[in-house]
This record gives structure tokens, sequence and C-alpha cells, in this order.
């Protein structure tokens, strides 16, 4: 990828002369779709990002968010999907160490990850090579730095093919005196690296990340592709925390997109300064780098710090504790950002226009058309073993028992279940963390598919007794060049905005990753949210306990439409027909009180497989359950913001549910069979055969 003639245009008038070779490739990054989000940007003011909750939102390496007047959380997601595709270990491994380290930027120490993963056709061999390798750089990397990896999501979609994606959220906890942000304070100070050495690796990855995928990508792209050491990460973890435990630090950034030349020169910008750097001076571990090498190159575990000069010698003793490298690379000045290499200035311009100054794209779109209602003949006994064993709705557990989830001990409530939960002594509270998408709806449906995500993604807070705090989006297209792709991602952002506008849930940040195309065609659009919540009550689990009796909670939207059941049957139909705003929200605050209830010994939200799969996973070995349903619409439909209640107290639930609509399924036995009875026909399954079915990714990958 080169800088365009547009671009090149631009800049030559800016700068009043030709930019050098180190300049030029400099903007070609910074400048690219992957840094300057030339084509969502326009988009992404849809979102609202307020609230009395709110310390810091869009803009910084993470968001930040109180709990309290002296508890804070930072919540961060990044992608890194053209890197996983290439070299799907080192691809996975760095995109968890990179939102670590966008975590300690802001002072705080990371406390729990999400993965939201996304590959081809399950039974394509090279489907299971890409999640296999994803799975273990995410698994070897998080475990080593000893940061547990709670919740996530694993989807399977034939248009991922060729190109996966792999998106990783990360939660930090800090004390507000402990607040850092990548905003430069006073010209003067020193920009200190901390870190690994610089190398070759990475170079050019924010360009890579920024054009379709070729058809070669896996050998002639595997240079972009940056190599961690999660060992020396865990070192600049404990590092970073005693550089803030001594208030060593005025500013930070974490070296990832473009390299040492993205961070120094948008932190520098972000504090209305400029920058004097001495290129030679960055610590490298390869002979003979050039400038624009040093500039560009990704290698991990690095950190820029801003620092008084008195207290320069104290960072690097630091460092130096941690057999850390270090190096005073520079100071933040007044006036531009300039780069010199071997005693000659090879960048100087103004550092507002090169982080801020790329022009936005003006895309054509086109809106997608909804599907016309053509169902297809039902038999209970297949659509029901389809649904369960779809590698989508089926037990993920292959994936999340290879992660550690419980060191820190925070962790209360473990993957697997609606949501993790995590306890927060610091604030007196728990935290509930849930990630994901589902590219069924959002390709069925791009606007109301998105609404869903969101609407899911609080629900399963609310189904662990927590109230939505805010929420982080990645958002992921093909090539937004295409008029029906940029239509898409349109669709998406907005759903995503008007869900989480009410439920009265801020996206306090984000990533854009487009131009996921290759070969095989654009993925699907793909908004992943992270999303967390406090939960200050009781938090029931989903398994059933044989006590109470079973209930649906939460509006039907009547319609198959993105569903699992038509994926295996085919036929089509219309996205279920969500809820309008307020009764979207009085659905969730409405399931959350439900949870907390005595009366409530097990919940579990209604999503992906439908009500099917809910009771499916609710099933023990020890206690099924007798329900019945109107028709199979009502069996399989995949309408979020719903949930299966085990109550003790029908009456307290109802009264508990108001307006929201409550339909009695069934009760629960002592025979660990779930047995179905949907208009006129029956099916029964034992909790050994519902275990075999959900048990697919386990059985084709051991």
């Amino acid at each position: 990828m080169t800088l365009s003639d547009a671009d090149r245009d631009l800049v030559v008038a800016e700068l009043g002369r030709d930019p050098t070779p180190a300049e030029e490739i400099l903007f070609e990054n910074l400048w690219s779709e992957h840094c300057a989000y030339r084509s969502s940007r326009p988009l992404l003011s849809a979102f609202d990002s307020e609230g009395d909750q709110v310390v810091i939102g869009p803009g910084d390496d993470a968001a930040v968010v109180a709990l309290d007047d002296d508890t804070y959380i930072t919540l961060g997601i990044e992608s890194h999907n053209h890197p996983s595709y290439v070299d799907p270990y080192d691809g996975a491994a760095t995109g968890v160490g990179g939102i670590v380290r966008d975590t300690l930027s802001m002072g705080a120490y990371p406390i729990a990850l999400a993965d939201c993963l996304y590959f081809g056709d399950f039974d394509r061999e090279h489907s299971r090579y890409l999640l296999d390798g994803v799975v273990e750089g995410i698994a070897d990397y998080g475990n080593a730095i000893g940061v547990p990896t709670v919740t996530g999501s694993a989807s399977f979609h034939e248009n991922y093919e060729g190109n996966p994606l792999v998106n990783v959220a990360c939660v930090g906890l800090l004390s507000a005196d402990r607040l850092v942000t990548a905003e430069a304070q006073a010209a003067g100070n020193k920009l200190v690296l901390v870190g690994s050495s610089t190398g070759r690796d990475g170079l050019g990855g924010a360009s890579f990340a920024s054009e379709d995928l070729a058809e070669d990508a896996e050998t002639e792209d595997r240079p972009a592709v940056q190599v961690g050491d999660p060992y020396t990460e865990k070192l600049l973890i404990e590092c970073n925390e005693a550089l803030i435990d001594e208030a060593l630090v005025e500013s930070a950034r974490d070296l990832g997109a473009a390299g040492l030349g993205g961070a120094s020169s948008e932190l520098v910008a972000k504090g209305g300064f400029g920058a004097d750097i001495d290129l030679e001076k960055v610590h490298q571990r390869e002979p003979n780098m050039n400038a624009f090498e040093i500039l560009l190159s990704e290698s991990q575990e690095r950190m820029c710090y801003e620092v008084t000069p008195e207290n320069v010698e104290r960072v690097r003793e630091l460092a130096a504790r941690f057999d850390l490298g270090s190096a005073v690379i520079g100071e933040v000045a007044e006036g531009n950002y300039v780069c010199t290499f071997d005693g000659e200035p090879v960048v100087d311009v103004p550092p507002e226009f090169l982080a801020e100054g790329a022009p936005m794209n003006d895309l054509d779109s086109v809106e997608p058309e909804s599907a016309a209602r053509d169902l297809p003949a039902f038999d209970l006994e297949d659509a029901f073993e389809a649904v369960v064993a779809d590698p989508n709705t089926a037990s993920k557990r292959w994936v999340y028992r290879q992660y550690d989830h419980e060191v820190g001990l925070r962790t209360v409530r473990r993957p697997g279940d609606d949501a993790a939960l995590l306890d927060v002594p610091e604030a007196d509270t728990k935290l509930a963390f849930t990630g994901g998408a589902d590219p069924n709806w959002t390709t069925a449906a791009p606007y109301d598919g998105a609404r869903a995500v969101a609407f899911e993604n609080a629900t399963n807070l609310a189904a662990k007794g927590a109230s939505p705090l805010a929420t982080v989006d990645c958002l992921n297209g093909g090539n937004p060049e295409k008029p029906d792709v940029y239509g898409g991602f349109k669709g998406i952002v907005d759903g995503l905005a008007d869900m989480c506008r009410a439920l009265s849930v801020p996206v306090v940040g984000g990533n854009v990753s487009l131009y996921n195309d290759s070969v095989s065609g654009p993925i699907p659009p793909t908004p992943t949210l992270a999303m967390v919540g406090k939960a200050d009550g009781p938090s029931p689990g989903l398994s059933l306990s044989g006590e109470g009796d079973l209930f649906l909670v939460g509006f039907d939207g009547g319609a198959l439409g993105g569903s699992a059941v038509l994926e295996h049957l085919g036929g089509s139909d219309a996205f279920p027909a969500l809820p309008e705003d307020a009764d979207a929200a009085t659905a969730v605050e409405t399931i959350r009180a439900v949870a907390a209830d005595d009366a409530t010994v097990a919940v579990h939200d209604v999503s992906h497989g439908g009500l099917a799969v809910a009771l499916a996973e609710m099933v023990t070995d020890d206690v099924g359950a007798d329900v019945s349903v109107s028709d199979a619409v009502s069996l399989f439909e995949e309408t979020p913001g719903r949930v299966v209640v085990e109550t003790t107290d029908e009456a307290a639930l109802r009264d508990l549910a108001g307006d929201v609509p409550v339909v009695e399924l069934g009760t629960t036995t002592d025979d660990a069979t779930l047995s179905l009875a949907v208009d006129g026909d029956e099916v029964a399954y034992g909790a050994g055969d519902i275990a075999d079915l959900r048990d697919v990714l386990a059985r084709e990958l051991d």
C-alpha cells in the first residue's frame, strides 16, 4: 500500500514541499483506514458517549468508567483480524498484548479479558486450523501474563472463510488518583521508551490492516505480523504498576498501530505540542535499521512515557529492575513533530496535521432488503438436533477450558454462563462482563440485527442481576467502497447507537476494522460489543435447580429471520420485531429485578438457537424440564431481550414483570430429561444425549 496521489497532494500543499521517504510512509500508515477511520468517522457521531459514570470516553487508549468516587475501571476493545489470518497464533496473541497495553497506558491494572472470534464454516479444515491457532495464541499469551479470559464468543459463518475476525476486550482497575491519559502535558518533558527492543516485525501493520486480504496473504504479508513475548509483557505490566505507584508518568501511550511514529505523534498532538525525537536513541535488536523501520516497526511490548526531567533516572532504574530496556528518545516540544536520523531531520511535520489531517471518505451506500416469509416444514426432532448441535450454539467449553479464567482471584462466575462476574471489593460491588455479536442476525438485517446485538448483551448482564454500565464496540466490515457493504456497515452503526441510547448505555470507546474482504468476498457486518454492568445483589446461575416452575419473560418477535433453524432447514423470514425503545429498556430492568428476586433460582437468556437451545443448556444431570409451546416459531425464534426463569413464586414473578409478558412454559423434573411438546409433536432428550449434541467442537477438535 502506498500514499494515494490525492493524499500526497494534500501533504505537499501543507508542507510546501515533497515529503521525505520517512514522512511519506508515516502519512501512509497514520492516514490509513485502520488509524484514521476515514470511512467510519462520519458515522460514529451517532453514538452517545456521555453519562455521569463516564470519566474518559472515546479518543484515548481505553475508556474510563467510575464504579464509585474512588474506583474506576478501564474498558477497551481491539481487532487483530488480518494478522490472525496470516499467522493465527501470533496474530491472536499480539491482539491480547495490544489491548492489555492500552489498559496500562491509562494507569490501570488489567483484571479480565474477553475474546470474540469469528471463523468460516466449522466443517472446513482451514477454519479449524485458524480456530486452533487463534485459541492457542490467546491462551498462551493471556495465561502467561496472568490476566484471566472470562467471557467471549465463537461464531462460524461461510463468509469469514477468507478473513476471520479476532476481537479482544480488556477490563482494567485503578483508583481515581492513578489515572493517566495519552495527552502530553508540558514542553521539555522527556519521552522515554520502555520495554522490548525494536525490530523489523510488524512493519506497515496499520496499512496492511487497511486493505483487502490477497490470495497469497498467508505468505506475502507475514512480515506485517508482530511477534509477541508474553513474559516481557508481564514484566511490563508490573513495571507500569511501579511507575504509577511512584507517580512518575505524566502521560503514556502504548506502541501499537504505526509503532513509535503513531504513539509519539498522537501523544504530543493530543496535548497541542510537537516533539524532537532522535531515532538512533531507540534501543534496537536488529542491525542497520533505517529511519522508517524504526518509526513504523510494530514490535510488541513497548510503551512510550512522558516523564519530567527529574524523574527520568528513576524510570530507567525501575525498567532495569524488571529487566526491561529503556531509552530517552527525545522530548515534548513546541512546534512541529520532528524526528532526526544520522544527524539529519527525516520528519518535520505539524503534529495535528499528521494525527488528524486525513480527509474523510464520502461513500455511497445501499440498504439491504428485508426477506419475505417462506418457512420450511418442521420435523421437530430433526430441527431440535440440528440447532442444538450447531457449532454456533453448541458448547464452547473446548475454547474456554484452555484459558486460565480464575487467575487473580476475582472470578465469581466463570465462562459458560450469560456473563462473567468479577469481584471488585474496592468498590464493594461485582462487575458483570459479556461480549459478542451474531453474524446471522446482521446478515439478515444489519440495522435490526445490530439493535439485537446490543439488546442481547444488555440482557446477558441483567440475567446475572447486573445493571448495564457502559459498552465499547468493535465495528468490523468489508470493503467500504462497495455500496452494499457500506450500507450494511452504516446499518450496524445506527442499530447499535439507537439501541444503546434506548437502554441508556453509553458507548465509551471502540475500534473500527474495515477492508475485511478477500477472494472469498466480504465478511458479514459484525458489530462486536463488550459490555459491563454492576451487580450489587444476588446473581443466579443458568442451571435448573429442580425447585421451581419455568416461565419465559420478555417480548417475542414472532419471526425466524437470522435464526439457526433456517440456516439448517432453509426457507426465509423477516428478522424478529424488537420491542420499541421504552419497552426494551423496561424489559432489561425487569429481567435484572427478576434475577435479583429471592424466589428466582435460575435465569438464562434466550437468543442464539432460541428457546430450544436455552432449555437444552439449563438441563443438568439431575434436573430436567417438561415444557410446552404453541408452535415451532416460538421454540426457535431468536428474539433477544427474553429469559427463561425458574422461580418458586409465580405471583412474585408476575408482579415484578408488570407489563413485560410472562408465559408459562412448564415445570422442572427429577428425571434429567428435556421433554418438549410443540403443537402436537413431542420429543424427549436426556441430559447425556443433549451433552453429546452440544459437544461438537470438542468431538471434532480433540
